[in-house]
């Protein structure tokens, strides 16, 4: 049995656990070994039975003179065990367990921990933890820090405990520190046996602390080393073609443009350009808030290709947001000769022979184009920033390897720390203002009182000033989950407003409906054939409809700050007043103080940090809709810890013969290049 091996190879852990254990990301037993507690239960109060006070929350031993089942006038069943010790005795009772008599047997010497109660009108410990103690000379689940694990179904904190304790002893001797003793003691970290230990059998809250700081360090480190190695491996690739960059001739282009671009948009253009003049191939993060002007600069990337003679492609997660690059760029392009190409599958829109820039979703993308001719690619709001496509583009020509310059862009607005470490790979540039003309948005919180007299008001604006209007849901269908009924849900919620406002068309749009249905409820909506659009977070990216200047989003506290940014987006896109109404039935004033925070002029970014502040890591700005990872023990709040483990990466990165242990592991794992 190696740490690497299976967690299968423990024993009593077959398939049906460890298909279960796969659903906390738990494969190896190494991955076990790394599954940290979030909490612990402070059992480390050992006391004489007789001596024990109401309230207190500890630790008794004894033996158990009798345990039988009690059943209520409702069919439930109580278990109750009595347990004495030299000094008295303790009634220790529990709900519904009764394969507790076949665990528990008069006569053993047990121990119980949990917090000391009534039962009647004896003292008595409720829902204990207990454990038999008979030979055994130190307890897992009492008597200490009881560490507390995330869990999945059938697979319990007490159970996990156990395999962890068992692992650990088989394994301790194996697990070898990888960084070099400099690291350890400049950061004054555990060493990695230590740490391991000391997260899941803690002497204390500060030296369980410092476990996991050394753990949380090292999964930092890990993501840091994985992006610099792809930004090492990217620049080993020659560009497919070197593009010269006529300053001349791209100033007609800039000037051919019916707006001012900003500052940073010349900026990031200014950066794409010299990227593009280089013999080895782009590789940059474009971010930008929803309706900064990304699509001009990935067009301005699309022009210096076609003048040196070569086509681009501009990929799109949705054939929505593909549809509104055809016809953003249709637009730039039209004093110039430039052919572009829309491809959908529904067909393809003009001659792909005769085409300079190939519109379409990344899937159709690849199946229609042939990359020979191609020189810049742009991938917009891939999941994963466009890892996955970057592999697809490089070609092998010989012994080298050639790539297309790619640009990804994002309207996600990502905090810095969390960009430098997840997309290190990538060169970072960032559109900060918006463009000109583009006039502030009113925002209101709504509470449950006035939601009648919001609706009558939206009613009177779309009858008046012949406008539409968003209305956005969390989910898709009412969730059966207790604490989520007071979610709005779009398919509810579309049945409820079609009642409501009776006399206007209402339409639902949501990500389970089919391409063909969504376009067609989008046309009709784009077309002002429907007044009202209920919606799940699906019209997030790339949804363009000027008419549309309101937006009501329900239950607005269970988005992130800069999701709710990036939904509000959608409007505010004409010379009409635009509004956004957050209805939201919680009184807490945490919520509400969070909520008004978009009532300000704070971009994208600043909310996102905002949130990462008040809201901590998880849910920040809907991670899993745009596929960040979820930390399992690090925090994305720990700058400090995300800076030192960049500043090792690097190191490791540039003197890896200071760092073999850590070099020798990443080859195990393909990280390191060849």
């Amino acid at each position: 049995m190696e740490l690497n091996s299976p967690v299968s190879a423990l024993p009593l852990v077959g398939p049906a656990y460890a298909r279960r254990l796969e659903k906390l990301e738990i494969k190896t037993i190494n991955d076990l070994l790394h599954h940290v507690p979030h909490k612990y239960l402070d059992f480390s109060l050992s006391s004489p039975i007789a001596k024990t006070q109401h309230g207190e929350t500890l630790t008794v031993k004894g033996e158990v003179t009798s345990i039988k089942n009690i059943y209520t006038r409702y069919g439930k069943k109580i278990q109750i065990a009595t347990v004495a010790d030299k000094t008295g005795e303790i009634t220790a009772v529990w709900f519904n367990q009764p394969y507790l008599l076949k665990n528990i047997y008069i006569g053993e010497s047990i121990a119980l921990a949990g917090k000391v109660d009534w039962f009647g009108r004896k003292k008595a410990l409720i829902s204990p933890e207990y454990e038999n103690v008979s030979g055994k000379l130190r307890s897992l689940h009492t008597g200490r820090l009881v560490p507390v694990y995330p869990e999945t179904a059938k697979v319990s904190s007490k159970w996990i405990r156990g395999k962890v304790a068992f692992a650990f002893e088989a394994l301790a001797q194996k697990l070898e520190e990888f960084l070099p003793e400099k690291v350890l003691d400049e950061n004054a970290f555990l060493n990695l046996r230590d740490a391991i230990y000391a997260v899941h059998f803690p002497d204390s809250l500060e030296s369980a602390q410092k476990g996991r700081v050394r753990l949380s360090f090292d999964e930092l480190l890990f993501l840091q080393l994985k992006s610099l190695y792809r930004r090492s491996e990217w620049r080993q690739n020659t560009a497919v073609h070197q593009l010269s960059i006529d300053k001349k001739i791209f100033e007609t282009f800039i000037k051919s443009l019916p707006f001012d671009l900003t500052a940073s948009q010349k900026t990031a253009i200014s950066e794409l350009l010299e990227d593009l003049g280089k013999g080895e191939p782009m590789n940059r993060l474009l971010e930008g808030d929803v309706g900064s002007g990304k699509t001009v600069v990935a067009a301005a990337g699309a022009f210096a290709s076609f003048i040196n003679g070569f086509a681009s492609v501009i990929m799109a997660p949705t054939q929505i947001l593909a549809q509104q690059h055809f016809d953003t760029l249709e637009t730039i392009f039209s004093p110039f000769k430039i052919r572009v190409s829309l491809i959908t599958s529904a067909g393809v829109k003009k001659d792909l022979g005769n085409s300079d820039i190939f519109v379409g979703t990344h899937a159709l993308i690849h199946k229609s184009v042939k990359f020979n001719n191609v020189s810049f690619v742009v991938i917009d709001e891939q999941h994963r920033f466009g890892v996955e496509q970057r592999a697809h583009l490089i070609q092998k020509s010989g012994k080298k390897k050639k790539a297309p310059h790619v640009l990804t862009m994002t309207a996600t607005p990502i905090p810095r720390s969390i960009a430098l470490t997840l997309y290190g790979d990538l060169d970072l540039s960032i559109l900060r203002e918006l463009p000109k003309g583009r006039k502030p948005i009113t925002t209101w919180l709504v509470p449950p009182q006035k939601r009648e007299a919001a609706y009558a008001w939206i009613k009177q604006q779309i009858k008046t000033r012949g406008i539409q209007t968003f209305i956005i849901c969390p989910l898709i269908e009412e969730s059966q989950i207790e604490t989520m009924k007071q979610v709005k849900a779009a398919t509810a919620e579309f049945e409820k407003l079609q009642e409501v406002f009776s006399d206007l068309k209402v339409g639902l749009l949501h990500g389970r409906q089919s391409m063909k249905e969504k376009n067609e409820v989008l046309s009709a909506f784009k077309n002002g054939k429907i007044h009202i659009l209920v919606s799940t977070p699906v019209v997030e990216v790339g949804i363009d409809v000027p008419n549309a200047t309101i937006m009501v989003i329900e239950a607005g506290e269970r988005f992130g700050l800069a999701q709710l940014h990036q939904l509000r987006g959608r409007i505010g896109r004409s010379e009409k007043k635009s509004y956004c109404l957050l209805f939201t039935d919680s009184k807490s004033s945490k919520v509400h103080a969070r909520l008004d925070a978009l009532r300000g002029g704070m971009s994208g970014f600043e909310l996102a940090e905002l949130d990462l502040k008040l809201r901590g890591p998880g849910e920040i700005f809907g991670l899993r809709q745009h596929g960040f990872p979820e930390l399992k023990i690090a925090s994305w709040q720990d700058a400090e810890l995300i800076k030192k483990a960049r500043g090792t990466a690097q190191e490791a990165t540039n003197n890896p013969d200071k760092f073999p242990k850590l070099i020798s592991i990443l080859a195990s794992q393909n990280i390191a290049p060849n």
